[in-house]
């Protein structure tokens, strides 16, 4: 009883939830190990291999950090062929069906992956650089899917901070272990381990998919126009379809796009700060320590706050605090871009971003009907992200073409400051239309 009793003051669960939750939690362990397994990998492989040499685009040279930001923007026609086969495969898959597709997908990757990673080339560096950012895209929209497919918007508040600990807990423990064991286990032995932890994504899958089979949640009643056109349509539109005619799902996409711009910039931001101070093996090992210091924060985040703050102030308060977070990070690395200032802008993104605002994102898709769970969501997880990290992709490149210094990328934060407030606006509409919705 008093085991209960202080479980219910941290995360307000109810018994008979108690086993989805601890399989959503393990399945969200499970797929953020491997991100953060595959995270560090991909991006020091990158930046290592430009580090000296810089990257020749025809008649244009670029650093390493310079590079990745074209890689990221490959990334977005990656994701737009991702959105594709997922909206197709919605439409006769669902919950841990498409789990064991996606999953088995991943699988054969990495066994392609140890024939070719030992030594490699830049068709390698670069086609691993999109698979791992491949594997957080489809997997973590994936598990999303599943998981509001199978509660109430009433057990989302309850549920999704034990859940989105899961995820942060995997994020400590993958940065742990390869902050550990970087220097005593190669790549290819990374991604051994990553093909078992896929192994058991399968099986929690498979037992969770049971158990929400035999007591599914009521789903919301679809609109007339979306009984008519069920199955209908090209799978490539399908998504934007339905985000465009709710202003809704719209405020949403504000939220993801806009945050996107922002965690890009910083991202560069951070990286070149890194790439300016360091050098070789030290860059990874920075990657590393950051990354690792980073999830122990959001671990804090969602164990003590996540759940208290979306079940007593509600879901748009939850989704104000990142905002007001990197705000702050922008403006200290303007006043002061030192390495671990800079280094700071991965922590203040992504501790918030993996803990109270994750949860309280996912949390508005809800109340939605099943297609905008599968579907709309599809297009704004992969598409609307990715399309976002292009345009600061291009902000940032545009500057340091022109600012080729170190000292000028502090003035990014002019650009991002601006969106940031934006952004605040829409999470305020989102989490008032979400208690609309829910009231």
């Amino acid at each position: 009883m008093k085991r209960e009793s202080r479980l219910k003051a941290v995360f307000d669960i109810r018994k008979s939830e108690l086993p989805l939750a601890l399989l959503m939690f393990s399945y969200f362990f499970l797929v953020i190990t491997s991100f953060w397994i595959l995270k560090p990998i991909k991006k020091s492989l990158f930046i290592e291999f430009y580090d000296k040499s810089g990257f020749d685009l025809f008649a244009w040279h670029m650093s390493g950090p310079q590079a990745e930001l074209l890689a990221k923007v490959m990334n977005m026609v990656v994701a737009f062929a991702a959105v594709v086969v997922f909206t197709w495969l919605a439409r006769r898959f669902r919950r841990q069906q498409l789990t064991f597709i996606f999953t088995t997908f991943f699988l054969a990757s990495y066994v392609a992956y140890t024939f070719v990673i030992k030594k490699p080339q830049s068709i390698t560096v670069w086609t691993f650089y999109l698979f791992g950012d491949l594997f957080s895209t489809m997997m973590v929209a994936t598990f999303f899917a599943f998981l509001n497919d199978s509660v109430t918007p009433d057990a989302a508040k309850r549920l999704y901070g034990l859940i989105g600990l899961g995820g942060v807990v995997g994020g400590v423990f993958g940065t742990s272990t390869v902050r550990v064991l970087i220097a005593r286990i190669n790549t290819v032995g990374w991604l051994w381990i990553a093909f078992g932890l896929g192994l058991v994504i399968l099986a929690v899958a498979f037992v969770a998919g049971r158990m929400v089979d035999r007591n599914p949640p009521p789903e919301p009643k679809p609109a007339p126009a979306e009984m008519e056109e069920k199955g209908k349509g090209n799978p490539a539109i399908e998504g934007a379809r339905l985000v465009f005619s709710s202003p809704y799902l719209l405020s949403i996409v504000a939220i993801v796009g806009l945050y996107e711009i922002v965690s890009t910039v910083m991202d560069f931001q951070f990286t070149s700060t890194i790439a300016h101070y360091l050098d070789g093996p030290a860059i990874g090992e920075q990657f590393s320590t950051v990354f690792a210091i980073t999830n122990v924060l959001s671990m804090l985040v969602q164990l003590f706050l996540t759940s208290f703050v979306m079940s007593r102030l509600g879901v748009g308060v939850a989704l104000l605090f990142l905002p007001v977070a990197v705000l702050a990070g922008s403006m200290g690395f303007t006043v002061l871009p030192i390495l671990w200032v800079g280094s700071s802008l991965n922590t203040v993104d992504n501790a918030f971003s993996y803990s109270i605002n994750q949860s309280a994102k996912e949390s508005l898709y809800v109340p939605t009907t099943k297609d905008e769970k599968y579907k709309a969501k599809a297009f704004i997880d992969m598409f609307v992200q990715r399309f976002a990290k292009a345009v600061a992709v291009g902000v940032s490149l545009g500057i340091t073409t022109v600012f080729t210094d170190f000292s000028s990328i502090r003035w990014l934060s002019g650009f991002t400051i601006p969106i940031i407030i934006v952004w605040i606006f829409a999470a305020r509409y989102a989490g008032r239309k979400f208690r609309e919705m829910t009231e």
